[in-house]
């Protein structure tokens, strides 16, 4: 049993991850909250973002429920196996992390609140966990789509980490990375918990606020 759990917390080699496939998983076509196309264009003014935070469902909810929030989604991403699926990312043989992607409106929603949101919304301290879920899918994560989005990440963390030792607590191990490839996740687990109110959430905190995005 430990010896499987070390193996599920520790990055698999990309010569020994999952084959994968070529097509990619069927998905849904539109939000079940707000009706829109999951693979539209981003719309024209709008942004991406990306992060990981433990189990997909209860961090897609946070996002989703964001005024200025236009779409989001669930994903695999960080990996090597193409098009895995839920069950091959569970083994810990794909290398991939399980990911939202938000699609905003920086007029209405900055990158920084979004990155507020993130820190405040998990435990970024925990390594290949995060809760009682443990594994490479678990990973914390940020994902950038440009070096402006890069800087302020890195920033933000050395902020949060600054919280994070006056109270005591442990050195943040949240990877910071241009945005991998997303591959959508299968049906079911787009907006998992709108579909499930009463459905595992798993999300945590540090208890410790982040300034980023406050004005603070």
């Amino acid at each position: 049993m430990f010896a499987f759990a070390r193996k599920k917390t520790e990055m698999v080699a990309p010569d020994a991850a999952l084959p994968g496939r070529d097509v990619p998983l069927a998905t849904a076509q539109t939000h079940f909250v707000n009706g829109r196309l999951l693979k539209a264009d981003v719309p024209g003014g709008m942004q991406e973002a990306m992060f990981g935070m433990g189990c997909f469902w209860g961090v897609e909810r946070v996002f989703w429920s964001l005024e200025g929030v236009y779409l989001s989604m669930v994903g695999y991403a960080g990996g090597f196996t193409p098009n895995a699926t839920y069950e091959e990312v569970c083994t810990g043989q794909t290398g991939h992390n399980e990911v939202v992607r938000v699609i905003f409106d920086p007029a209405v929603i900055a990158y920084d609140e979004l990155l507020r949101v993130f820190w405040e919304g998990h435990n970024p301290t925990q390594g290949m966990r995060q809760g009682n879920d443990m594994g490479t899918q678990y990973r914390s994560g940020i994902y950038t789509y440009n070096d402006a989005q890069q800087q302020t990440a890195e920033h933000s963390k050395a902020i949060f980490q600054e919280r994070l030792n006056a109270a005591g607590l442990e050195s943040i191990t949240t990877e910071i990375i241009p945005a991998p490839q997303f591959y959508y996740a299968e049906d079911y687990h787009q907006q998992y918990l709108a579909k499930n109110p009463n459905g595992y959430c798993g999300l945590g905190g540090t208890g410790v606020s982040c300034p980023i995005g406050t004005g603070a």
